[in-house]
């Protein structure tokens, strides 16, 4: 197959076996043509409402075929698919909305918007005869992902290459025939791009509508995957199944279990590779912007322990000090990046700026360092960012949504370890105590549920200096102590 837009890529497949399954999800399978069918019907009712290449079409609905029918349909018409959490409370909604500029939102309230058209939930559009063919389209842009920002408010990352599908491009050893296990939700990266390339290459997709570590080792079982990506949370709670839970699933089929999206605890990773073997552990590190990432096998693991591997795809990581210089191996400082095309060849931030040296390389806000053999480790976050079961969250976004309830004074919002999630949101409020209940109900109103904090801690002294900074990191070390007394 020659490079042909995502569309072309697809239906080519369901021209060449309509009824191969595409889809598993909830015990119901859905065929190649079953989809190819509904994107094209869901394409032809876009376009009659002036949908066409190069708009943005938001997709807030929760994990489920109808989630690949949109993104099909997006690519059909040249558009541009942002998948968005169907659970984000209306007002985080409306920032992204503003940001993007959608001219379609899947999910939403038909009078949400009044100058946006809403199509309320995932019902297909009426069915009048076979939609006819659509003229072959590219999108400019593959995708755009809705991310939290550190100062608090959204950005969008939109990705800088166009929507155009080549078989011979390798993806981290998914072939054709893949069986892939997507257990996380479609609106973050990772789920979204190997689900992608898993059914543009023709394999399956085994997708879970929610996540329970049970039924991930029976759908792996059942339908003999090869393939998973799992954040550490995941891990850890199949981890922590009785043994004769694990015991009872065949895991013969994995060829690669790929653990990313938080950083993985030693005693995770080694437990894995002792578990199903150094060959089919591996970990990875980048972000949605695509400047850079890393990868390991558990064998190289073994031999350079806490890494998160190499550089791949060609692209370049070096270490850099507060004076801008380039660090030797083995010294600390900012993890920079440089993709092979160069900066700004991989993403364009919307509602953001990105931090780049004056030679172009830019930085995920992680701190770390480099071993002789070109191993990077990462040590801990430039950023106050907190990794809480693979999801991220910016700690200025909860604060401001904390400090908006009229009893608070001021606020400060840390990670603090935690065996399940990685870290826990724990918020010191500036508040009386009694206000706990209250404070929760408003907070639901304004915060997708993972960003709430787990812990709240009341105090009567502000947290703020006069120029309105916190002390974060004496604050976080506080509390590990206390903790560790």
């Amino acid at each position: 197959m020659a490079v042909v837009s995502f569309a072309a890529a697809f239906r080519s497949l369901a021209d060449e076996v309509p009824t191969r399954p595409a889809v598993v999800c909830d015990g119901v399978s859905t065929s190649r043509g079953e989809l190819e069918q509904a994107a094209r019907r869901r394409a032809s009712d876009w376009a009659s409402r002036g949908i066409g290449t190069g708009d943005t079409i938001a997709i807030a609905l929760p994990n489920g075929v109808a989630f690949f029918e949109c993104v099909l349909a997006a690519w059909k018409l040249g558009a541009v698919p942002m998948p968005l959490s169907h659970r984000l409370p209306e007002r985080e909604q409306r920032e992204i909305v503003s940001l993007a500029g959608p001219a379609l939102i899947i999910g939403a309230p038909v009078d949400r918007y009044p100058d946006v058209p809403c199509i309320p939930d995932a019902t297909l559009p009426e069915k009048e005869g076979d939609p006819a063919d659509l003229p072959d389209r590219t999108s400019p842009h593959a995708h755009a992902i809705a991310s939290g920002g550190s100062s608090g408010r959204p950005k969008v990352i939109v990705d800088g290459q166009p929507g155009r599908f080549d078989s011979f491009a390798a993806h981290y050893g998914m072939g054709p025939d893949a069986r892939v296990l997507i257990p996380g939700p479609l609106f973050h990266t990772g789920p979204f791009l190997n689900a992608r390339e898993c059914l543009l290459r023709g394999g399956l997709v085994v997708l879970m509508s929610r996540f329970d570590p049970e039924t991930a080792l029976r759908l792996i079982d059942e339908h003999r995957v090869q393939w998973v990506n799992l954040v550490p949370t995941m891990l850890h709670r199949i981890w922590r199944l009785p043994d004769d839970v694990k015991q009872r699933f065949h895991l013969s089929s994995l060829e690669r279990v790929v653990s990313s999206g938080a950083p993985c605890a030693d005693w995770l990773m080694r437990a894995w590779i002792g578990w199903i073997g150094p060959d089919r552990m591996y970990e990875a590190y980048g972000g949605t912007e695509r400047i850079g990432g890393t990868l390991i096998s558990g064998r190289e693991w073994l031999e350079h322990p806490g890494s998160v591997g190499r550089p791949t795809g060609g692209r370049q990581v070096k270490i850099v000090g507060e004076d801008g210089a380039e660090l030797p191996a083995g010294e600390l400082g900012d993890v920079f990046f440089l993709p092979p095309g160069g900066q700004g060849s991989t993403y364009t931030y919307v509602g953001a700026s990105a931090r780049a040296t004056t030679d172009g390389w830019e930085t995920l806000g992680d701190v770390g360092r480099l071993d002789e053999d070109g191993y990077l480790y990462l040590v801990d976050r430039r950023t106050d960012m907190i990794v809480t079961g693979g999801e991220n969250v910016y700690p200025a976004e909860v604060e401001g949504a904390i400090d908006a309830h009229p009893g608070v004074g001021s606020s400060c919002v840390v990670g603090l370890p935690d065996d399940d999630l990685g870290q826990r949101i724990h918020a010191v409020v500036q508040a009386e105590e009694g206000i706990e209940d209250a404070l929760r109900a408003h907070l639901a109103e304004r915060l997708v549920r993972y960003k709430i904090p787990r812990s709240f801690e009341f105090v009567t002294q502000p947290l703020r200096d006069e120029a309105g900074k916190v002390r974060r990191s004496k604050i976080r070390a506080d509390r590990l102590s206390q903790r560790a007394d």
